[in-house]
């Protein structure tokens, strides 16, 4: 009995694999998807880390445990009393679990719309041969089967780094799937790492009322941020609660009944214990090329187990291709979705494009941070001459009314031809206001251009309009 057979097969199904199918789907090819994430009942799962244990449910977690601190701390500033509040955490989890579901199910719907065949199981190579590649599909209760594709698209994504010595329980250390599932608010908890997760995790259990202690190794919080910005998110994080202590070293970590203890040394070589209920450890994630088999096919991998890809995704193999987490670039999950489309639209003769230069990145703690292109320091370090502009939200006439006044929209524009060359953004919906900088930047829009945009008043948007003008010493409302 021969195999199935596909033009092209996806092995994951998180947002780079699930959307790379869709669109070769749509490109007329007979596309397979192969996804092993499990639900509750042990049936498929689709969308990956970014669905299931990533971007969704903590977003919801955030949202919800937001309302709780709205409800605890603010709504007395808008004349809303609220007598008897309490905290049903089994019905707030419950609630991330069914927008969880809804993804899942609306991934589903989204395949059988454009006739996506989806496998559930783990997909790994087995040889090269026939129509192109054969990839052995390992199912549940050992069942086994295995199909052909003339392409293949690997989008298998990542997994949480663990600390040293301190592998992953998920009952007392934390990876962001556990930090998602803990069953009753800890009294205290710990974060190795200040990172989007860890800083995200660590809002949601703040809010609900836990003691955090963030320790982070690098001697500056949130390295990779514009500085000017990130020192305005400590300052509100430290405001908040959050206890941060950067440039610590740490050391041995023990688990008991009784919760972790963790040794570290401070900045100024001290030694010191921290005792917590549970500690979240976030230091970065690492491909997840375990089990693909990669060696059957003489599949190309670097020295971080990432697979070797040119600039257009292709691997060592020829039909072979990679995105996402698994790959070089950063491991965010709208760029692995931009790579998926890109990839079909290539194997369709097309000429695919992702611009990483123009790829946004957010926080969604509160205040959010995003931003795109190029920071300030970056810019110093390379020698360019760029003018800056900032605008801060206190004098915005929406965030006054919103209740919501920290962080502020700092625009960084080339100081000859005033191109935008970095827009950055600490404050209430950064998330949604960084797409304007990102469609002017891939449109090579000068600072001035946004300046001169009519933005819609009272809005948060008009912060960005006035940092464009800040750029040109020209501020109106400050």
């Amino acid at each position: 009995m021969s195999n199935k057979q596909f033009d092209v097969v996806v092995i994951g199904g998180g947002p780079g694999g699930y959307i790379a199918a869709i669109r070769a789907a749509q490109l007329g090819f007979n596309v397979a998807c192969i996804d092993e994430w499990k639900n509750a009942k042990g049936g498929p799962a689709l969308g990956g880390t970014c669905t299931n244990v990533g971007c969704i449910p903590s977003k919801a977690l955030l949202q919800s445990s937001e309302h709780f601190e709205h409800a605890s701390k603010h709504f007395a500033d808008h004349g809303i009393q609220v007598e008897g509040l309490g905290l049903d955490l089994a019905k707030m989890v419950g609630r991330k679990d069914a927008v969880v579901k809804q993804n899942n199910d609306g991934i589903t719907y989204l395949f059988k719309k454009n006739k996506v065949t989806s496998f559930h199981g783990r997909g790994s190579f087995v040889k090269a041969g026939g129509v192109g590649y054969e990839i052995k599909v390992a199912g549940a209760a050992g069942a086994e089967e295995t199909i052909e594709g003339k392409h293949i698209i690997v989008a298998t994504g990542s997994n949480a780094r663990a600390l040293p010595g301190a592998a992953f329980d998920e009952e007392f250390i934390l990876s962001n799937d556990g930090a998602l599932r803990i069953p009753g608010v800890p009294k205290k908890l710990g974060l190795i790492g200040s990172g989007v997760i860890g800083l995200e995790m660590g809002s949601v259990w703040r809010r609900l009322g836990a003691e955090v202690t963030v320790l982070e190794a690098l001697p500056t919080f949130l390295g990779a941020v514009d500085e000017q910005i990130a020192k305005e998110a400590q300052k509100a994080f430290v405001k908040q609660g959050l206890k941060i202590e950067l440039g610590v070293k740490v050391g041995e970590v023990k688990t008991s009944k009784k919760g972790v203890s963790v040794a570290w040394t401070n900045a100024k070589g001290e030694a010191q214990t921290l005792e917590v209920d549970k500690l979240i450890v976030s230091i970065g994630r690492v491909p997840n090329t375990i089990g693909l088999n990669t060696e059957a096919v003489g599949l190309k991998l670097d020295e971080r187990g990432a697979i070797v890809v040119d600039d257009e995704c292709k691997t060592s193999l020829p039909n072979v291709w990679a995105i996402g987490d698994v790959v070089r670039g950063p491991m965010l999950a709208h760029k692995a979705e931009e790579e998926g489309v890109a990839v079909a639209e290539r194997i369709a003769g097309q000429h695919g494009h992702v611009n990483f230069n123009t790829i946004p990145w957010v926080i969604y703690t509160s205040p959010e941070i995003a931003w795109v292109g190029q920071t300030e320091q970056q810019l110093k370090a390379e020698g360019r001459a760029y003018k800056a502009g900032t605008f801060p939200f206190l004098a915005n006439g929406r965030a006054r009314a919103l209740g919501d006044t920290t962080g502020m929209v700092k625009f960084l524009a080339d100081a000859a031809t005033d191109e935008i060359l970095g827009v950055h953004i600490v404050g209430p919906m950064a998330s949604e206001l960084i797409s304007e900088a990102v469609v002017a930047m891939e449109f090579k829009a000068s600072a001035e251009d946004i300046a001169r945009i009519c933005h819609a008043h009272p809005s948060l948007s008009e912060a960005t309009k006035e940092a464009a003008l800040a750029v040109d010493k020209r501020t109106l409302n400050f």
